[in-house]
């Protein structure tokens, strides 16, 4: 039997790759030991945790970022200070391979297996290396990645360009402009964001006012909704507006999108491409190492999407992308299947095939050894 620790987490852009690996590993090889590995200050204690039967556990570690050089230094203190913790359920685990997703947990873990001699590889959803996952390139042997622009913090014999692992629900949908009204899909992640809440209901204003045919859905995060749904009726809009508070259905609200506004985490991006459909794309100003703004415009270069830099956001510079979109069909068609050419709908299988191949090369150097 394969045993093999998936480390990392604190956010949903970590948190649901490491599940949709932790489920491939298991539907390529049923007898795959998968052991989840996160912090308590994470959502991985209740995304993971309340699955039946997963194993998880948690490590106290600190983010690596935050509170300026003093966070810095305290996280960098936690973590070494959880490398005996770390490397104690290392060696009761007896992993064959070790996956860091980035987060604060994917470190400990990671260095902890090859103290132990397991085989260690990395994933790194986002154009940019978290800083946890940069500080491991050294000991990888794998490095997972979904952004060109990632390579070049890595060595290239490492470096296997498969994609952001997803849900199997995620695939490519055929997209054929319509004849009636343009939909938007207007999602800012799970908890929402406050920023899409306050600008969309205007930009769709502004848009429709201006000769666009509008229909918007959009998710507001939990508690939210009723605000937003507040403001379109202000602007008039409340036929055209569709508001909910969680999308359970992702993948069928993507394909049922003509175009979708979104942040751009590395999640969001892989679930948009997955599916194939243009989108506008607005960063979050405050991600670390401006990667989301990096991910957006990778996707623009590539004619996937249009991407707006958080200082140019407003309903105005909004509603302008959104009439434009609408008014020129053959460009949003040419966009979904730009989209769709980046799509990796099938990373996460691709991730364990390889993961399992490095643990049977493990195997077969432990033999030799013998």
């Amino acid at each position: 039997m394969v045993t093999v620790l998936i480390a990392g987490g604190g956010t949903g852009g970590h948190v649901f790759p490491m599940l949709a690996v932790g489920d491939a590993l298991r539907a390529a090889e049923a007898r795959t030991r998968v052991v989840y590995v996160g912090t308590p200050r994470g959502i991985e204690g209740r995304a993971i945790g309340e699955r039946a039967g997963e194993e998880l556990f948690l490590l106290d570690v600190a983010p690596l970022r935050g509170d300026g050089v003093r966070g810095f230094v305290r996280g960098v203190a936690r973590a070494a200070g959880s490398l005996p913790e770390a490397r104690a359920l290392v060696k009761r685990l007896r992993p064959d391979v070790a996956l860091s997703v980035g987060g604060y947990a994917g470190g400990p873990i990671a260095l902890a297996a090859r103290m132990e001699g397991a085989s260690v590889a990395l994933l790194e959803p986002n154009s940019v290396l978290g800083l946890s996952n940069r500080l491991l390139t050294p000991f990888a042997e794998r490095a997972y990645v979904a952004f060109p622009e990632a390579e070049r913090y890595l060595r290239p014999s490492t470096v296997r360009r498969l994609g952001v692992p997803l849900r199997r629900a995620f695939a490519p949908s055929d997209y054929t402009p319509g004849e009636g009204p343009l939909t938007l899909l207007v999602i800012g992640g799970s908890q929402g964001a406050k920023q899409f809440n306050e600008v969309l209901p205007r930009a769709v204003s502004i848009a429709v006012s201006s000769g666009a045919d509008v229909r918007v859905t959009h998710q507001t995060g939990r508690d939210r909704e009723e605000d937003v749904r507040a403001s379109y009726a202000s602007h008039g809009l409340s036929e055209r507006a569709r508001i909910v508070p969680f999308i359970d259905d992702m993948a069928a609200a993507l394909a049922g999108a003509d175009v979708i506004v979104s942040r751009a985490g590395a999640g969001a991006l892989a679930e948009i491409c997955a599916v194939g459909r243009a989108s506008i794309l607005i960063p979050f100003p405050f991600a670390a190492d401006q990667h989301q703004y990096r991910n957006a415009r990778s996707l623009e270069r590539a004619g996937a999407a249009v991407a707006v830099a958080p200082s140019d956001v407003s309903a105005e510079r909004l509603s302008a992308e959104i009439v434009a979109l609408a008014r020129e069909p053959a460009r949003r068609a040419r966009m979904a299947k730009a989209a769709e050419g980046l799509g990796r709908p099938d990373a996460a299988a691709r991730v364990a095939r390889d993961l399992l191949d490095l643990a049977e090369g493990r195997a077969a150097r432990a033999r030799e050894a013998c």
